[in-house]
């Protein structure tokens, strides 16, 4: 018996791409919002902090959307 084919076209590298691209574009903004502060380090970490969860709701987002 052959295996089922997928019916969504996403994949584990789409969601990893998703989630690596959100959270370094997430960082990438608070380090450079630290640095308008003169605290690029600071910034860098609250942009991972934030962008953790971000990440994750974005790929959520394209994964229900692609099953609907």
């Amino acid at each position: 018996m052959a295996a089922a084919t997928a019916s969504s076209p996403h994949s584990l590298a789409t969601a990893s791409g998703l989630l690596l691209g959100t959270t370094g574009l997430a960082m990438g903004v608070g380090a450079l919002l630290g640095w308008l502060f003169d605290a690029p380090g600071i910034g860098l970490l609250i942009g991972a902090i934030a962008g953790i969860p971000l990440a994750v709701a974005v790929v959520y987002a394209v994964y229900s959307r692609a099953g609907a």
